[in-house]
């Protein structure tokens, strides 16, 4: 897997600075992002910024390349990930909490009408 999916010595670093670090970002920067009701597309942008951070982070920490395509595109489909279930994991609690009267829980991720 090295070498397909991360590039630093262990898994570990890449679990540590993708997974948890980038990770963590991505789920807030998806609640946030629903919390204030934007759209999918400005999350992708959102995260499409990210991806660029956590790569700054894997040089900066681990001595990582920088200008990596193929890291940059695996890391930010992990934050894409990452972030859209933040995403709708916020917004079903959104629609289910303020909208009561009218929807109720499917599921973790979904909704739909009462009755």
């Amino acid at each position: 897997m090295q070498g397909i999916i991360y590039e630093e010595a262990t898994i570990w670093q890449f679990l540590f600075v993708t997974g948890l670090l980038g990770g963590g970002a991505a789920w807030m920067t998806g609640k946030a992002a629903a919390q204030t009701w934007s759209t999918y597309l400005r999350l992708f942008f959102f995260l499409l910024g990210l991806g660029i951070g956590v790569r700054f982070i894997h040089h900066a920490l681990f001595g990582g390349t920088m200008f990596s395509l193929h890291y940059y595109i695996v890391d930010t489909i992990v934050l894409m990930i990452l972030g859209f279930l933040g995403y709708q994991y916020t917004r079903t609690n959104q629609m289910v909490t303020q909208y009561n009267w009218l929807y109720e829980r499917a599921s973790l991720l979904s909704w739909k009408p009462k009755g």
